[in-house]
């Protein structure tokens, strides 16, 4: 259908009152085949509405592609990698296939990119953040999964040795290791962001800001469950064809300033703790 100001019916003398045809115009005549050019109408036509509604609708489908930045990745030319790692990139699709692999339950087969570092970074503090860690057995079968051969053994020497009766007692456990009967132990890591410190193809080391959680829900519970804010830096190899982590290393923050937010009841935690499962990273 044409968007003309004819409208393609009716009024304004587009039938002969005589004949009854209906009278057509041609392109770029000054009148019709039927009498004299058609009087000029006063004020703006529908053809330069919709001209100028056109020339605006235009404009703001350019206005909105150029925000997106093409890619909706990053600023960055495609193919290019960002000159100022400091700078938090942003988690977004890629082309390249999440990872569908699992080691021991962690993730595993992550890309020889940057991101894939960043992946496998994420997902390895999350592991050394879990419950499993206050268990000898599963702590090893952890440690085999995420770090590389090179540096298992003197990692889960040190770990065995931080992972004391004393330790156990001061998070509420048992000297075993084991939880109280009636209480839920809580032991998580929750990534926040990650970056890139260095990349050189075969070696990466990367910075994961966390959040975590560690205490004890239950009724009578001494060691209730307490948030703390912490940036892990792992130095990451490729090694047989996947990232592992070669050193872990720990500091505070940055925190942000604690909300208004009432905390929840011991019963409210434990419930949530058993209820809501975790994440696997990647981007």
């Amino acid at each position: 259908m044409s968007l003309s100001d004819d409208g393609g019916y009716g009024g304004d003398g587009h039938r002969g009152p005589e004949t009854g045809q209906t009278r057509t115009r041609l392109p770029d005549s000054d009148g019709d085949i039927y009498g004299s050019g058609r009087r000029p109408r006063a004020g703006m036509s529908s053809r330069n509405l919709v001209t100028i509604v056109g020339v605006i609708v235009l404009l703001l489908a350019a206005i909105a592609f150029a925000n997106r930045g093409g890619s909706g990745n990053s600023e960055t030319p495609s193919g290019d990698s960002p000159k100022d790692t400091d700078q938090s990139q942003p988690t977004a699709p890629t082309g390249t296939k999440p990872v569908t692999g699992k080691n021991g339950g962690i993730a595993s087969g992550f890309a020889k990119t940057e991101q894939g570092a960043q992946s496998a970074a994420a997902n390895y503090a999350v592991a050394l953040g879990s419950t499993d860690m206050f268990d000898q057995d599963k702590r090893h079968k952890v440690i085999a999964a995420v770090m590389a051969p090179s540096a298992a053994a003197a990692f889960q020497n040190k770990l065995d040795k931080a992972y004391s009766p004393g330790f156990f007692k001061n998070v509420g456990l048992k000297p075993d290791g084991s939880t109280p009967s009636g209480l839920t132990f809580v032991s998580r890591t929750i990534p926040i962001g990650t970056k890139i410190k260095a990349f050189s193809g075969d070696q990466a080391t990367v910075e994961v800001w966390c959040t975590g959680l560690l205490g004890m829900a239950g009724e009578g519970s001494t060691k209730p469950v307490t948030t703390s804010w912490f940036t892990i830096t792992m130095k990451l190899a490729w090694t047989s064809n996947d990232w592992k982590s070669l050193t872990h290393s720990q500091k505070d923050g940055p925190a942000p300033v604690s909300g208004d937010v009432p905390a929840s009841g011991a019963k409210e935690i434990a419930g949530a703790v058993q209820g809501y499962g975790g994440f696997t990273y990647a981007r």
